[in-house]
């Protein structure tokens, strides 16, 4: 019995020898993908220490110790700030997606200022740093270092205070050079459609108007014959005098009646279409205007019905212009008319000095425009010579019959190319080397329309007046500029109207990048690192 006991205990010793062989080569096996997932831990964690070391640091030797978070605090505010000022002196231009850039100084202001060589400050009283204005004015700097725009509180300089007569909680803008000096308004930056009742940015206009105007040594003065036209300035050409106002111009209106001449100061002399004749009064001062060099821009609307005006055609005479005839130019090039109306005309400006600014534009719109009667024979023997200006289409003709309703040239109408826009320089005095005398000439620039720079509204459902469509008003702007020798001022100014947002395909991606694509980064990125995290749990 003893024995069998024994032979069952050497049988059960064995098994367990035996199991405990399988198990270590069991756990032999598991071994090896154990200590190589332990060797990837190690190595994570490592990464972690590592990439987490700055952190760690900055847990354990700085925020520890109160001292220290301080000081750590200040740096990044010293950081900050340092950033922050260096970003205000440069005077980065603010991003403008603005069709017309009305943020924007155009590259016309800039070649305007570039070469003063005067000290001009701008103040800004009143305003603060983010004031859209502000921005733009300290953008002349950049064009020229000699100009300078800051913000200003009053109550810090007493001395501007008491020169301008500023008091405490007001706002203006100062321009100033030397002793000379403008004073602008908010308001003066603004005007309204009326027909809209939209507010439109004149700033950059009047800024630079302003800059050129106490930096010049002389501004121009520009009169407008008053007493014998159905258009003026207060009533139905209200845009063109606000344009010219912030040009660099003086504007004033002529009752030759009351003065008895034009007076010495004219640098230009308008007169828009004459309603009735002028008197010998009118006559005689116009006439010793010319005689002494004076130059005149004329805008005359069609002639509709018979009119005897000869002391009129005497002063268009002088420059070999015979009378307007009874008429309207139509057009038949579709590519030469505005939205198919044969009689709104859209002229082809030739390449001079009145128009290079605007040739090979989309041009002015004339409407119901005249043709200008230039007798060829008689430019010489009046000392005149003629440059077109602007020419309709060969196609274009002149209806003198009203009640024909077709739109093609009827029988025995005239047709062809017709000058509706013409320079004529007249010669009143040669000039005399040996008397070192220069030679004395009469400019006169002359358009056969005058609807174009008004008020009027082309149509009832036109929401802008005639003066603000295509080029009409930097043509008669460029026109006046030229004649009183301002030649820095003929350009092809901003448009001031709607604000539309028109960004480049370049801008357009940045925007959308801004947008759409780094908030989805930061969200999957989110994504991401709480996966990560997720798994380590």
């Amino acid at each position: 019995m003893k024995e069998k006991k024994s032979k069952e205990e050497k049988e059960k010793i064995k098994m367990a020898k035996k199991q405990e062989k399988e198990n270590k080569k069991q756990n032999k096996k598991e071994s090896k993908p154990d200590k190589e997932n332990k060797k990837k831990n190690k190595e994570n964690k490592d990464k972690e220490k590592k990439s987490n070391g700055f952190i760690q640091a900055i847990k354990k030797k700085w925020l520890i110790n109160g001292t220290k978070t301080i000081i750590l605090v200040l740096v990044l505010i010293a950081v900050f700030l340092t950033v922050n000022t260096v970003m205000h002196n440069l005077n980065l231009a603010p991003l403008d997606f603005t069709q017309e850039g009305l943020y924007t100084l155009t590259d016309e202001s800039k070649e305007k200022v570039k070469d003063i060589d005067k000290d001009v400050n701008i103040y800004f009283i009143g305003y603060t740093d983010e004031n859209s204005n502000l921005d733009l004015a300290k953008q002349y700097h950049n064009a020229n270092e000699r100009i300078n725009a800051e913000a200003i509180d009053i109550n810090n300089r007493p001395d501007l205070a008491q020169k301008y007569g500023i008091e405490s909680g007001t706002q203006g803008i100062i321009v100033e050079c030397g002793d000379r000096s403008q004073v602008l308004t908010e308001s003066d930056l603004y005007t309204y459609d009326t027909s809209t009742y939209e507010q439109i940015s004149i700033a950059e206009e009047k800024l630079t108007s302003a800059i050129l105007s106490v930096t010049t040594d002389k501004v121009p003065k520009v009169y407008f014959l008053e007493g014998y036209s159905n258009f003026s300035l207060s009533q139905n050409m209200n845009y063109l005098n606000m344009y010219l106002s912030n040009e660099i111009n003086e504007i004033d209106t002529l009752d030759v009646l009351s003065t008895g001449n034009v007076p010495d100061d004219c640098d230009t002399l308008v007169i828009t279409t004459p309603s009735k004749d002028f008197d010998d009064v009118a006559t005689k001062a116009i006439t010793d205007y010319i005689n002494r060099g004076g130059n005149i821009l004329w805008f005359n609307a069609a002639v509709v019905q018979g009119q005897d005006f000869p002391n009129v055609n005497s002063i268009l005479a002088m420059y070999g212009i015979e009378p307007f005839s009874t008429g309207i130019i139509r057009e038949t090039d579709t590519n030469r008319m505005l939205t198919g109306s044969p009689d709104l005309i859209i002229p082809e400006l030739q390449y001079t000095d009145v128009t290079k600014d605007l040739y090979n534009t989309t041009g002015a719109i004339f409407v119901n425009a005249t043709k200008i009667n230039i007798n060829e024979d008689n430019l010489d023997s009046q000392n005149v010579t003629e440059t077109d200006l602007a020419l309709t289409s060969d196609g274009a003709y002149f209806r003198t019959d009203f009640n024909i309703g077709q739109d093609s040239a009827a029988d025995g109408e005239e047709t062809g190319s017709f000058v509706v826009g013409a320079e004529l320089d007249k010669t009143i005095k040669e000039a005399n080397e040996e008397t070192g005398k220069q030679a004395v000439t009469s400019k006169l620039v002359i358009y056969g329309e005058n609807y174009f720079i008004t008020d009027y509204q082309l149509s009832q459902n036109s929401q802008y007046g005639a003066i603000q469509l295509g080029y009409n008003k930097d043509l008669a702007l460029n026109s006046i500029a030229y004649l009183v020798d301002r030649p820095e001022d003929i350009t092809a100014r901003k448009d001031t109207g709607t604000v539309t947002y028109t960004a480049t395909q370049e801008q357009d991606l940045i925007i959308r990048i801004v947008i759409f694509a780094v908030p989805l980064l930061i969200v999957l990125a989110g994504i991401i690192v709480w996966q990560v995290r997720r798994r380590k749990k």
